[in-house]
């Protein structure tokens, strides 16, 4: 458990550090990157939020408040409170059309900053628990890395980085938002920050 959440916050470490992300979307506050590398894409969505850091970290690292902003979570229960600081989540998402609804098993490892130049991070990746096997009614996907990372700006605002290694079990959801024939991705972004300030 201690190597999984490890290379859980490694994992989104070292994505957000990654050269190369080609900025794809202006919005006033929200910002829209891309990264591809091979066969793999990764999102990066930058938003801009008038509540200091640390009480976006304490809602964004809470998965069950997601669905409040985040309508492709259709339900969202914990499996296992690992630590204080690790949590295994079931989540379940709306069938996109033509799709099975699809569903996810969850680590949400949160890290504070060890130092003021650090970010909060809310790092995410799959993992198989045997009390939680595939079932028929749902397509099993997988989640590489995802997650938040939270800077500070000021003792009242900060920025939230959400990244997300796209894998095929993501990608209906994405696919029509990066060809322009839906706004899904500024669409969550916006209720995000509603739903954070």
């Amino acid at each position: 458990q201690a190597y999984l959440s490890y290379s859980n916050i490694a994992a989104l470490t070292h994505l957000a550090r990654k050269p190369g992300w080609d900025i794809t979307k202006t919005l006033d506050n929200v910002k829209i990157w891309t990264h591809e590398e091979g066969a793999v894409l990764s999102l990066k969505v930058e938003m801009q939020v008038k509540v200091p850091s640390h009480v976006a970290f304490s809602l964004l690292s809470d998965f069950s408040l997601r669905q409040r902003w985040d309508r492709h979570f259709q339900t969202c229960e914990v499996l296992q409170a690992v630590s204080e600081e690790e949590k295994i989540y079931h989540v379940t998402s709306a069938p996109m059309t033509g799709h099975q609804p699809r569903d996810f098993v969850i680590l949400v490892s949160q890290r504070q900053p060890c130092r003021p130049q650090e970010p909060y991070t809310v790092a995410v990746r799959s993992v198989t628990l045997k009390a939680m096997p595939p079932s028929p009614e749902f397509c099993r996907s997988e989640i590489l890395c995802a997650g938040f990372q939270i800077y500070s700006n000021s003792s009242s605002s900060c920025t939230v980085c959400y990244f997300n290694q796209v894998t095929s079990g993501v990608m209906p959801y994405l696919a029509a938002n990066l060809t322009g024939s839906s706004k899904s991705i500024e669409d969550t972004a916006l209720e995000c920050i509603k739903f954070l300030e």
